[in-house]
């Protein structure tokens, strides 16, 4: 079990139960709530770090951190690739 840095191995091993006992529908909607949250969690940052950055830049930004440089230069072949 790698257990996090940040989380204290008791908090950890409750939470690993918690979800063991989630039927696969409450855990699928922890997974996209979790998800929600670190896509926000990352446009702010990259918000806090470019407040230049139009909606569309932030919009680039969080892509290359999500999929890469690779696909977001295939995505949008004819855009900067901005830092996130």
């Amino acid at each position: 079990m790698d257990v996090p840095r940040d989380t204290d191995l008791d908090a950890y091993r409750l939470q690993v139960e918690i979800y063991r006992r989630m039927g696969a529908a409450d855990r699928l909607t922890a997974m996209f709530r979790l998800n929600e949250l670190a896509r926000k969690l990352a446009t702010a940052g990259i918000r806090l770090r470019h407040p230049d950055y139009d909606d569309g830049r932030v919009h680039l930004a969080l892509a290359r951190l999500v999929l890469g440089d690779e696909i977001v230069r295939q995505v949008w072949p004819d855009r900067e690739l901005v830092e996130p």
